[in-house]
C-alpha cells in the first residue's frame, strides 16, 4: 500500500476539501476512508453510524470520488482533520505539489460494513426538494426528541430510531440517507436523484456524490 497519492490538479484538491469540510461539521471527530486501486480516489464518511457491529441503529455513508494524477493502491481509515490539514498544506504552496501524505490510520467499526461495489440496478428516482425536506422534518424531529438532560446511549438509541426509519415502503431509504446527503452538499436544486438497490443496500447517487445504506426495515 501506498502512503501518499498524488491528486490530479488544483480544482480536485478543492473539492475533496469541501466535501471533508461538510462531513467534519456533522461529526466533528469524524473518521475518513480512503481508498485507491488505480486511478480513481474513493472518499467514505460516515455522518451517521451505530456504535458496534451490534447495534441496531443505521449506518450510513458518504462517498465521493476524485481522479488522481497517478496510480496508487491506499486503503485506510484516517482522522478528517488530519486530511484537511494536509490539503491546506498542498493548498499554500500554490498546487506546485499535489501530492498528500497519509495520515496515521485508526479503527473504525463502520470500516468494516462494505458495501457492494457491483451489481447495482436503478429502481427510480427522488426528486431533490423531497429528500431535503425529509431531512430537515428529521432534524426538527431529533431536536423535539432530546430534551437537554438525555445523552449518551438514549440519545443514541432516539437517533438511531428517527434516522433509521424508512422513507416509504417502496423505496426503503433511510431517513437518515437523505440527511447525509443533504449535509454534505449532494443535492443540486430540483435535481432527480438515482435510487439503486444491490443485495440488501439502497444508494442515493447525485451530480456531487452518493449515499449508501442498508435497506430500511422499519418505517
Amino acid at each position: 500500500m501506498n502512503n501518499t497519492f498524488k491528486l490530479i490538479d488544483a480544482d480536485t484538491v478543492t473539492d475533496l476539501k469541501a466535501f471533508l469540510q461538510r462531513a467534519k461539521r456533522l461529526d466533528p471527530d469524524g473518521l475518513v476512508r480512503l481508498r485507491a486501486f488505480g486511478s480513481i480516489l474513493a472518499a467514505y464518511v460516515a455522518p451517521i453510524f451505530a456504535g458496534s457491529l451490534m447495534d441496531s441503529g443505521p449506518t450510513i455513508l458518504g462517498l465521493r470520488t476524485c481522479e488522481l494524477a497517478e496510480t496508487a493502491e491506499v486503503d485506510a481509515v484516517v482522522p478528517i482533520s488530519a486530511v484537511l490539514d494536509r490539503l491546506a498544506r498542498v493548498i499554500n504552496e500554490d498546487f506546485i505539489d499535489l501530492t498528500v501524505e497519509m495520515p496515521a490510520s485508526q479503527r473504525a467499526v463502520w470500516a468494516g460494513i462494505s458495501p457492494p461495489r457491483q451489481g447495482w440496478a436503478q429502481v427510480g428516482i427522488i426528486n431533490e426538494t423531497r429528500l431535503t425536506k425529509i431531512a430537515r422534518d428529521g432534524i426538527d424531529e431529533v431536536a423535539n426528541s432530546l430534551p437537554e438532560s438525555v445523552g449518551g446511549p438514549i440519545a443514541a438509541r432516539i437517533r438511531g430510531e428517527i434516522w433509521g426509519r424508512g422513507i416509504d415502503l417502496e423505496t426503503k431509504v433511510p431517513t437518515g440517507a437523505a440527511f447525509a446527503a443533504a449535509g454534505l452538499g449532494f443535492l443540486t436544486e430540483n435535481e432527480e436523484v438515482g435510487l439503486y438497490e444491490a443485495e440488501g443496500w439502497v444508494r442515493l447517487s447525485s451530480e456531487h456524490g452518493h449515499v449508501l445504506a442498508k435497506a430500511s426495515t422499519k418505517f
